[in-house]
């Protein structure tokens, strides 16, 4: 509709060009030239104009409601719909030129060659346009799978989120491809994809690497070993927190706020110590006094200390892990109290908040009861002689 009314409004023009005297460039006056040229900056600037349009009343949505499906949904359709209406524009610019007829096998204009090959690629702009759509729109199934994996407990679904979203944005490329390709510009594909074949056999050899950080992945998916947000600990002095795990590798910020990016096959085949699966968190101390506190302020340093954890709701005072105080060792310059207790539940950051909590308590008591904690010391006795 759009095209053959503006091919009628054109065919009017042919009158000028047969009575006024213009530049004649392959068969068209310089005017259909600029008017090529116009036509472009006018749907190129109309695409722009609809984007900020959309743009502005999604914005208006989200800071009323918050996301939702609406926002989120004209958010990925306004780059598209740039796209599109630009393609619309190289149409429209192609009916403003006058163009050889292969059939009467006249040369009346540019030629058909040419001609065809503006119409593939208009052609091939708007197929773009549409996967661009397509791809832009899996964040909304993003935000389904997001509402949907919230609801679980575990946080494996949340991982299985980005990686989901990669697969079916690189399938919908690898297709749109295929589908110009093969319909489009009219390229025999089987050909391609043959080619494409016997070097994707060579490209695996070369990049053994990167296939085995794919099925690394696929352990981590498989076995669960972690999850997103687990504490981990990588080595004797490296502690990290999991922000993702993807196909090639996996990310993870360490205590200092690094984010060190792992390959999946060295996570795989590594040992890593799952700090927050366990289900306690053990806090060990040696509480020293001094000599001179004797064996009752001894013993009364071990039940104050019991006394305190007993009150400790954090402490956990199950039968199999209970509270251990003892008074185990007599050092070089302190009587040494063994103090063990397991937090629950097993929240690192909680575990500090519950030791400091006991050692002030603990700081109180022993000052109330007159018991001195001990530090290195050393005492010389001077012999006169007589």
């Amino acid at each position: 509709m759009f095209e053959y009314f503006f091919t009628a409004l054109l065919a009017e023009t042919n009158i000028l060009d047969k009575t006024i005297n213009y530049n004649i460039v392959e068969g068209n006056p310089l005017w259909r030239f600029g008017l090529v040229l116009l036509v472009l900056i006018i749907t190129f600037a109309g695409g722009k104009t609809i984007q900020f349009l959309i743009n502005s009343y999604a914005r208006r949505i989200e800071k009323k409601q918050g996301d939702n499906i609406l926002s989120i949904t004209l958010k990925c359709l306004t780059g598209p719909l740039a796209v599109f209406v630009f393609a619309i524009g190289l149409h429209a610019a192609r009916l403003c030129l006058v163009f050889d007829n292969p059939e009467t096998e006249t040369i009346e204009g540019i030629s058909s060659t040419i001609n065809n090959g503006w119409i593939r690629i208009a052609q091939a702009i708007n197929a773009l346009a549409i996967a661009y759509a397509i791809y832009r729109l899996v964040d909304v199934i993003e935000f389904y799978l997001l509402k949907l994996t919230g609801k679980t407990q575990t946080k494996l679904d949340d991982m299985l989120v980005p990686v989901v979203k990669k697969s079916l944005r690189i399938t919908i490329a690898i297709v749109a491809v295929i589908f110009i390709i093969d319909n489009i510009l009219e390229q025999d594909v089987k050909s391609i994809l043959l080619g494409a074949g016997v070097g994707g056999i060579a490209l695996a050899l070369a990049a053994k690497e990167t296939v085995a950080n794919f099925f690394g992945s696929i352990a981590i998916f498989a076995d669960r070993p972690f999850q997103i947000d687990d504490i981990l600990k990588l080595d004797e002095n490296t502690w990290a927190t999991v922000l993702e795990v993807g196909f090639r590798s996996t990310r993870v910020r360490t205590f200092h706020g690094h984010v060190i990016t792992i390959p999946n096959s060295d996570m795989a085949n590594s040992r890593i110590e799952n700090m927050s699966a366990r289900p306690f968190i053990r806090r060990i101390s040696n509480i020293t006094i001094t000599y001179d506190s004797g064996h009752s302020k001894a013993a009364r340093a071990v039940e104050i200390i019991k006394d305190i954890l007993e009150h400790t709701p954090e402490v956990n005072t199950d039968p199999f892990l209970p509270p251990r105080v003892y008074f185990n060792e007599f050092n070089d310059a302190s009587l040494n109290i063994y103090m063990s207790y397991w937090v629950k539940p097993p929240d690192y950051w909680l575990s500090f908040e519950v030791s400091q909590r006991v050692n002030l308590e603990m700081m109180k008591r022993f000052e109330a009861e007159g018991i001195e904690f001990a530090f290195p010391t050393q005492t010389l006795y001077l012999k006169k002689d007589e």
